[in-house]
């Protein structure tokens, strides 16, 4: 009996299937990566859930929720710049596999002294600072690699697509925490997490990665200080991280504001505020999966600075009506596109971000990039403080002002700015002609 080779119809299947598979996943290295990162990136959600509610069991106080929640932070604003110039100056992959090993000795130590009900606040306090230590080098390293795992026609794909893994687990990794720690117990759901980031480490172990250029001096002072300077002496880098800035100090503290919302104002409870949470966080998931399945927007001006007017007047919308017409569902409808325009926006900085910067430089400029994000807990200090005194429907309302503002000034009056598109595309030609000159010098050598 002969075998029949695949009819017409198999082929056909495999091409529309493969037409809809987002650009970046088509590249075999980045597809583990993006695995691997997924594994690791549920742990890290399922760890801050774990730390907290440990924290919450062992003090009844929320007042060390926000000290776990700072001591995480702190090492990494400090330490981030550090981070970006080792990414720069040692291989990027082993630097990873070291950090994310690292990482899982801490949890695996803390789920132990869980599990022999040895651990006291003290303890966790202390990994949870180490633990933001290592995450400082950790983050800089993986965001300067996985550029090279792609063509730069799949960046913003691959960008999006790792949004995607922490929208998506931003959602779903607490709720399973939660399950496990309900029916199985705390150190289970904390050896769950250290081996999420074991998955990362094993898949790091086993990629293939090129060749990629290392810069840096080996002086690890005058190395960051270039990479200040390269940032502060080209203003569409320096802008950009100025939005990433405006989002994490200004913009996303209304997170922090959300219990307030749903308590005292919407009356909805936690439930509520779950709901809420959960509907930004869909906003944002489609988003960036949306972004994450084509290629390059060549729009880039119009995305960065309309995603984040937009992103800031739907603050200052929720602010206003959630005072004036405190109503659920409108309050709903307002979350979804704060999820949506924020993705929006943040994509675009962060892909125009990879294909701008040059390879030498791209540690510590992701590093500086990093440390924007890591600031977001002194966004929510500020909020609180604001809301404290005048509310948080005006802290929520002045945070927006402050993003849509910043978009509607300084980044539309700055012109790299607002031709940011046709900045990457004058890179991307020059980084096409450097290539192919080899190439056409190759014949005519001795």
């Amino acid at each position: 009996m002969t075998e029949h080779a695949p009819s017409a119809p198999y082929f056909y299947f495999i091409s529309v299937l493969q037409r809809y598979i987002p650009p970046a996943l088509r590249y075999p290295a980045y597809r583990k990566y993006w695995f691997g990162t997924l594994a690791s990136v549920s742990g890290f959600q399922m760890l801050t859930f774990a730390m907290l509610w440990v924290a919450y069991d062992l003090t009844n106080s929320p007042l060390f929720l926000g000290y776990v929640g700072a001591l995480n932070a702190i090492p990494a604003i400090l330490l981030n710049l550090f981070g970006g110039v080792f990414a720069d100056m040692f291989d990027k992959r082993r630097l990873i596999i070291g950090c994310q090993l690292i990482t899982a000795s801490l949890i695996f130590i803390l789920a132990l002294m869980t599990l022999f009900d040895a651990l006291h606040i003290y303890n966790l306090l202390l990994i949870a600072f180490l633990a933001g230590a290592v995450n400082a080098f950790d983050q800089p390293a993986r965001q300067a690699l996985y550029p090279h795992l792609i063509e730069r026609s799949a960046i913003m794909s691959a960008v999006s697509l790792n949004a995607a893994i922490w929208q998506g687990t931003r959602i779903v990794a607490p709720a399973i925490a939660g399950l496990i720690i309900a029916y199985l117990g705390t150190s289970i759901s904390l050896f769950l997490s250290g081996a999420g980031f074991v998955t990362m480490a094993l898949v790091m172990v086993a990629l293939k990665v090129p060749q990629i250029e290392r810069g840096g001096s080996g002086n690890a002072a005058r190395d960051m200080l270039d990479g200040l300077k390269f940032i502060i002496g080209n203003s569409a880098f320096s802008f950009l991280i100025a939005m990433t800035f405006f989002n994490s100090f200004f913009g996303m503290a209304y997170i922090f504001m959300m219990p307030i919302f749903a308590v005292d104002i919407l009356k909805v409870g936690a439930d509520g505020q779950g709901v809420l949470m959960g509907v930004s966080g869909a906003g944002a998931l489609a988003t960036t999966m949306i972004l994450g399945s084509v290629g390059n927007f060549r729009q880039k001006g119009l995305m960065l600075i309309g995603g984040a007017t937009a992103f800031g007047l739907s603050l200052m919308l929720f602010g206003t009506a959630s005072q004036a017409y405190p109503s659920y569902l409108l309050a709903l409808g307002i979350m979804l596109f704060i999820g949506i325009f924020n993705s929006i926006y943040m994509i675009s900085i962060m892909s125009s971000l990879q294909m701008m910067v040059p390879n030498s430089m791209r540690g510590r400029v992701m590093g500086f990039y990093g440390m924007t994000w890591s600031i977001m807990p002194l966004g929510g200090m500020q909020a609180g403080w604001i809301a404290n005194y005048l509310g948080a429907p005006l802290a929520v309302f002045i945070g927006g002002l402050a993003v849509a503002g910043f978009a509607v000034g300084p980044a539309m009056l700055n012109k790299q700015v607002r031709n940011i598109g046709t900045l990457v595309n004058q890179v991307e030609q020059a980084m096409s002609s450097a290539r192919q000159q080899p190439q056409r010098a190759a014949p005519g050598g001795d």
